[in-house]
This record gives structure tokens, C-alpha cells and sequence, in this order.
């Protein structure tokens, strides 16, 4: 396994592989490994030949007064652990290297999905996200490239990028992968105390609860969105949004089939989001 700074080596490689005929995936990553991130890698290793993983800590995607210092850096841990599930190469760049003119110089925006849920709650991260995955699809430019479905609203923001911009790439999202006890993989889960980290379960159970509701026949999504906030509220969580969406995020019709429940709520310093699918 290769670990890479620099653009020019990066595509040394990248053109090495072409020339082999040989498929090439993309696994982009913050950093601070888990369980969660090396279920991407082995998805992209059954899609393609190669896989790249990127490890950069964007700083355009963190606000005022969030996280971005003390984000965990565990480059060598996760050197490691990829080494040992057979990626191929790690590509972790500087802030220059990725963003030439400074961070900002250039933006990509995808409106209407970007201002809503996180969006409003996290004014610009969006952006932030859309311009580091173009500049990483424009550096590597993969034929396959894999995201978590946790960040379910960034996965939704990527292909809507990806259609809009014609980009030849195939996006695969892969199911978000939980602890025992139901909480969904995070670098961020780290920031729990053993109290918080005992009570985190319950974002999933809640959704789970209110998926069994709807499965059941209700249909009034404001009284059910307001009585899942309401009980986590109670349960000591500081709810952000409890939603009930269609799969591409547009309001729901009490005739559907097929829903996506999403919630982020902050529990001690932690920020936390979660997410369902639902079938009725």
C-alpha cells in the first residue's frame, strides 16, 4: 500500500492503473477509521481494481465554533488498518494541495439540498462538502466512488452533484454500520462520556419506534415528528430535527410507500445524526 501527499505522484500511479485497463475506486475519508469507513473500502475493492482512499480533514466543511481543531488525526492507526484490508493506495494532501488558491477561492453549491436539515443547522457545510468531493473526483477521478448512507443527506447532495455535472463516476452508498447496540459508527461517538455514550442508542431506537408507527398506518408526520423530539428532548438529548421524508428528501404524501426518517441531535459535546429507510 502506497501512502501519497502529492498530486503529481497521485496521478503517476493513477495513470499506471489506466494503462493496466485496471477499474479504479474512491473511498473519501476524514480520518479517525472506523469500522464504518473500512466497510466502504471493502465495498469499492468489489466494484473495482483499485481502491484509493482519501484521508484530508476539509476545512471548509466545519463552521464557526465546531470541531474542526480538535477533529481526531489518527494517520498512522489508520495507515494500518487499511494496510491490513488491502487498500491500495492512501492519498492524505495538504490544505494547499487541495485547494490551490486558498480555501474558498472556488465554491460548488447544490441548491435546495444544501439549506435544508443539516444545511440549516450547519449553514455552508454543504458547500464545503460539494467543493472538496469535486476537487477529489477531479483529482482521482475514479470510475466508482463509495459514501456512508449515515450521512444520508450528503449522499443525496453527491449524486445530484454527480448528475448534474455529468460525471462518469458510479456512486454507491453503503449502509451505515452500527455498534451492538444499535448506534451508528462515528468519529465523532468518541466525544461521549460513558453516561452520554449509554443513552446515544436511543436516536436509533426512536427512529425504529416511529418507523414501526408508520408501518402501522399513521400518517400525521408533524404530530409523529413532534412526539419523537419531544422524547428525546425528555431523554436528555438537544434535538435539532426529527423528519420524515421521501427517499430524495422532498415532503412526504400520505400515499407513499417508501420513506426516510432522519434525525441529529446533540448529546454532552457530540453532535449525532442518524437515519432509516422505511418500507410500508
Amino acid at each position: 500500500m502506497q501512502l501519497v501527499s502529492d498530486l503529481s505522484a497521485l496521478r503517476a500511479q493513477l495513470a499506471e492503473w489506466r494503462a493496466a485497463g485496471q477499474r479504479i475506486a474512491l473511498a473519501p475519508t476524514m480520518g479517525n477509521l472506523h469500522a464504518g469507513h473500512l466497510q466502504l473500502v471493502k465495498s469499492a475493492q468489489k466494484h473495482a481494481d483499485r481502491v484509493v482512499v482519501s484521508i484530508f480533514v476539509n476545512p471548509t466543511q466545519f463552521g464557526v465554533n465546531e470541531d474542526l481543531d480538535r477533529y481526531p488525526r489518527t494517520l498512522e492507526a489508520d495507515s494500518q488498518a487499511l494496510e491490513a484490508i488491502g487498500a491500495d493506495l492512501i492519498f492524505h494532501p495538504d490544505v494547499d494541495t487541495m485547494y490551490p488558491l486558498g480555501p474558498g477561492a472556488v465554491e460548488v453549491q447544490v441548491p435546495g439540498l444544501d439549506s435544508i436539515l443539516c444545511g440549516a443547522h450547519r449553514p455552508g457545510h454543504f458547500t464545503g462538502v460539494a467543493t472538496v468531493v469535486t476537487v477529489l473526483f477531479n483529482q482521482v477521478q475514479p470510475d466508482v466512488a463509495v459514501f456512508g448512507q449515515k450521512d444520508y443527506q450528503q449522499l443525496a447532495v453527491i449524486r445530484r452533484l454527480a448528475r448534474a455535472l455529468h460525471l462518469p463516476i458510479e456512486i454507491i452508498g453503503e449502509p451505515t454500520v452500527r455498534e451492538d447496540d444499535g448506534l451508528a459508527m462515528s468519529s465523532r461517538n468518541q466525544y461521549l462520556t460513558a453516561g452520554e455514550r449509554a443513552l446515544a442508542p436511543a436516536l436509533y431506537a426512536q427512529l425504529c419506534a416511529t418507523a414501526e408507527r408508520l408501518r402501522a398506518g399513521e400518517r400525521d408526520f408533524t404530530a409523529l415528528e413532534n412526539e419523537a423530539r419531544q422524547t428525546l428532548d425528555a431523554r436528555g438529548f438537544k434535538t435539532e430535527y426529527m423528519t420524515i421524508a421521501s427517499p430524495d428528501l422532498t415532503a412526504p404524501d400520505t400515499a407513499m410507500h417508501h420513506f426516510a426518517l432522519l434525525v441529529a441531535a446533540r448529546l454532552g459535546s457530540a453532535r449525532l445524526i442518524d437515519n432509516i429507510e422505511v418500507s410500508v
